[in-house]
Parts: structure tokens; C-alpha cells; sequence
């Protein structure tokens, strides 16, 4: 029989238990992500403006295009499809949804990139008709969300969902320019100061996508190392 001299008195060892596996992680509370629902009323409160404005024709601000009759029946087939675009494109950026849901995620966001073509290929085809000054502005906003769209498109297919939704939220920022561009006109003519119409007109243009995009991509910058969830069963290519 031998003593253990080295260790007598010693307190004894506590026994090693092992670490339950932590769970799969808890949803964010709603007062986490409060934005979904204000962004939601602000889309729907934008859409019921427009048709007030633009429904019916004989009443709409619509101007001169005496030389293309189909002028309106297509301004009516844009705001009906910009309307799914508004809509779906909400759809799109709720983290929820695309979570719990990802085949509702993935049906939207085919709706919105179907309507982002249409719509965006008849604005082009009603640039020339709107007036002069913002022209511009229009044409390029009207091209990047085609361009965006498209590319996001294709990146989900080929399951680069990290550059899928850099460019998802580029557009989203180019359409919500309709919201930020309406609000500025409607800012700016309620001013108890004069505002010159080229610059009003200009600014509602340019200032909603652009500061868009430069909000979006401040987002990316600020959650680049956040882990992106994606489809179950897929995985992140790079």
C-alpha cells in the first residue's frame, strides 16, 4: 500500500461535468427591430397617396403627351406593378419572414424582381415624357434598380447569398427613392421660404437614391462581420 504524500490535505478535485449544448439562438425582441412596421405604414400610406393622385386619369398631374396615346395605359401598368415592388420589396428585408418563412422569402422576391423589370423598363419608356430638368436623375435611378435587381437575382441563384444581399438592398434603397422623393417635393413646397422649382425638382431627382445608397451601404459597412443567415441546407459561397 503507498500514501500519496504530494497531495495530502489537498482539497479535492471538483468533478468535470460537461457543457450543455447551447440552443439554437434566440429571435431578436420586436423593440430590437422596431423599423419593419413603420416602414410597412410609410409604403402604404406612400401607395394610397399616389392613387389619390393618379386615379383617374382626368384628374391626374400628367404631363403633356398628346403624340403617345398609350402614355396613361402604361403609367397604369407601372404604379400596378410598382405597387408589388413596394410591397414584396418589404417582404424582402423583414429578417423574420425570411426565417421562419424562406419559401414566402423566395416567392416575393421573384414577384418583386418581375415587377422591378417591368416597371423599370416602361420608366424608361415615360422618361422622355417627363419634364426636362431631373430627366437625368430618373433615367440613372430607373437603370441601377434594373441593374441591381438583376444582379441580386443572380447572385441568389448561383448561392452567393453575401453579394445576393448587398445588391437586394441596393435596390431597395433605389425604390424606396419614390417615398424620400415624394416626401422632399411635398417638404420643400410647404416652406415658408421660396424654393426655386428647378432646384425642387432636381433635388427630389437625385437626393432619395442616392442618400439611399449611401445609408445602405453605411448597413453593410457597419454589420460586415455579422453572420448571414441563409435557406436551410444551403451555404454562404464567397
Amino acid at each position: 500500500m503507498t500514501v500519496d504524500t504530494q497531495n495530502v490535505g489537498a482539497p479535492e478535485r471538483p468533478v468535470e461535468t460537461a457543457r450543455p449544448a447551447s440552443g439554437p439562438r434566440a429571435p431578436k425582441p420586436f423593440w430590437r427591430r422596431p423599423w419593419i412596421i413603420p416602414l410597412a405604414l410609410v409604403v402604404l400610406a406612400f401607395l394610397v397617396y399616389e392613387a389619390m393622385i393618379y386615379v383617374p386619369e382626368e384628374t391626374a398631374p400628367l404631363p403633356p403627351h398628346d403624340h403617345f396615346p398609350m402614355y396613361y395605359p402604361l403609367l397604369a401598368v407601372h404604379m400596378f406593378v410598382g405597387t408589388l415592388a413596394m410591397i414584396t420589396v418589404v417582404l424582402q428585408v423583414w429578417p423574420k419572414l425570411r426565417k421562419r418563412y424562406p419559401k414566402v422569402h423566395r416567392v416575393s422576391g421573384r414577384v418583386y424582381v418581375v415587377s422591378a423589370m417591368i416597371g423599370g423598363v416602361i420608366g424608361l419608356i415615360l422618361v422622355p415624357f417627363a419634364p426636362p430638368i431631373g430627366q437625368i436623375g430618373v433615367a440613372f435611378a430607373t437603370l441601377s434598380w434594373i441593374g441591381f435587381t438583376v444582379t441580386g437575382f443572380v447572385y441568389a441563384r448561383k448561392g452567393l447569398y453575401a453579394q445576393h444581399r448587398r445588391f437586394m438592398l441596393y435596390s431597395f434603397a433605389i425604390v424606396m427613392n419614390n417615398v424620400v422623393g415624394t416626401v422632399i417635393t411635398n417638404v420643400l413646397m410647404r416652406m415658408p421660404f421660396e424654393v426655386s422649382f428647378t432646384y425642387l425638382l432636381e433635388a427630389a431627382r437625385w437626393v432619395g437614391w442616392v442618400g439611399n445608397l449611401m445609408v445602405v451601404q453605411w448597413w453593410l459597412y457597419r454589420t460586415a462581420g455579422r453572420k448571414l443567415e441563409v435557406p436551410a441546407g444551403k451555404s454562404v459561397n464567397v
